[in-house]
């Protein structure tokens, strides 16, 4: 995944505002299933709000799933991330068209 922009990535978090977290990642850290969940639901939305652990390593774990899932971490706010990658195979009328 190529590096975004400042503008794209403010862009993509105006967007994010209005979402609810889809998926969610425990204490126990990464794992396959929380992995695989996000994957899925990056190919049907593009844009998915994760929820994190409380602690220093939250950004740690924010990034670590954005190179196992190929998306880019837009952004982490408290115990959320957001989470972006563009949907090739999504209908062009639902495909995020950034600026």
């Amino acid at each position: 995944m190529s590096e975004l922009t400042g503008k794209q990535k403010r862009f993509l978090r105006g967007l994010g505002q209005r979402l609810s977290p889809a998926a969610v990642v425990g204490k126990g850290g990464l794992s396959d299933r929380a992995v695989g969940n996000v994957a899925h639901l990056l190919a049907d939305h593009e844009l998915v709000k994760v929820r994190l652990p409380e602690g220093p390593v939250r950004k740690v774990i924010a990034t670590e799933l954005a190179l196992a899932v190929d998306a880019a971490c837009v952004g982490v706010v408290g115990r959320t991330a957001l989470l972006y990658r563009p949907g090739e195979l999504l209908a062009p009328d639902r495909r995020i068209s950034l600026p």
